[in-house]
C-alpha cells in the first residue's frame, strides 16, 4: 500500500514539473537553401538527412528560398594531445568546427558569422587499434549529429522580418 502511494506521488510530481522530451524544432520559414558546403561534406549529408524529417523544403535555387544557410568554413581535425616517452600517441582530440551565417536571397543578414565548435577526446592503445578506429568513426558521427541538432535549434530561433 505504501509502495503504491509512493509511486502515485512520484507520477504526479513528474507530471506537474513540466517535463517532456525535446521535440523537433519549429521554424519561422519554410524554404531553405544550403550554400558553401564542400562537395561530399559529411556535415552537409547529416544536415540533409535531418531536413528530410522536418517541415522545411530544401531548395537548389537560391532565389526561391526564404533563408540561405551559408557555410563559410568547415573543419574536421584530429590533434595529438598526449604521448608516451617513446613518442606513441595515447590521446587524441577530435575537433569539428563550422562557421556559418544566415542570409536572405537579397543578402540581408539574419545571423552574423557564427562558429560552432565541438571536441571529443579519444584515448588509444596499439593493442586495440581496430576497435579505436571504429570508436573514432562513431565519435565523429555523433559529433556531426550533435552539431546539426545545435544548428537546427539555432535556425528555429530565427524570425524573418
Amino acid at each position: 500500500m505504501l509502495r503504491r502511494l509512493f509511486l502515485a506521488g512520484a507520477a504526479v510530481g513528474l507530471a506537474g514539473c513540466g517535463f517532456r522530451p525535446r521535440g523537433a524544432p519549429s521554424f519561422h520559414f519554410e524554404r531553405l537553401h544550403l550554400a558553401g558546403f564542400a562537395e561530399g561534406s559529411p556535415l552537409r549529408r547529416e544536415l540533409e538527412r535531418h531536413l528530410t524529417h522536418l517541415p522545411l523544403e530544401r531548395l537548389e535555387q537560391r532565389a526561391q528560398a526564404q533563408v540561405i544557410l551559408e557555410a563559410l568554413s568547415e573543419r574536421h581535425d584530429k590533434i595529438a594531445v598526449a604521448s608516451t616517452s617513446a613518442g606513441q600517441v595515447r590521446e587524441w582530440q577530435l575537433q569539428l568546427a563550422l562557421e556559418y551565417r544566415l542570409v536572405t536571397p537579397s543578402d540581408e543578414l539574419l545571423l552574423p558569422a557564427t562558429q560552432l565548435r565541438l571536441t571529443r577526446d579519444l584515448t588509444t592503445t596499439e593493442a586495440a587499434a581496430l576497435g579505436k578506429e571504429r570508436e573514432e568513426a562513431d565519435l565523429r558521427r555523433a559529433m556531426q549529429s550533435e552539431a546539426v541538432a545545435l544548428l537546427l535549434r539555432r535556425l528555429a530561433a530565427v524570425r524573418l522580418r
